[in-house]
């Protein structure tokens, strides 16, 4: 991986995480956004690391707090769409 796309990928992260930081009210569980550049098949390590970090923190999947991952696949153009469509999920 260069360091552009793992830059994109890190600040990409970050810009969900803010969020999931919140307090957030007794029941709710949080929904966090994370948006890659690169293909699917080729994230799935990077989005292992982003849960082994999340579970370090005291957040598992699927338990109390829901990922939405999104890919680009490769194609810097379609960032804007999948952010649109994290949005619409409140993430």
């Amino acid at each position: 991986m260069n360091r552009r796309t793992f830059l994109t990928t890190l600040g990409l992260a970050t810009l969900a995480a803010p969020r999931a930081a919140e307090s957030q009210p007794a029941g709710h569980i949080p929904r966090v956004g994370h948006l890659f550049v690169l293909p699917s098949s080729g994230t799935e390590h990077l989005r292992e690391a982003f849960r082994q970090g999340l579970r370090e923190l005291g957040y598992v999947e699927g338990q109390n707090i829901v990922i939405e991952f999104r890919s680009a696949e490769g194609r810097v153009e379609r960032l804007p769409y999948l952010a649109d469509e994290l949005v619409r999920l409140n993430v």
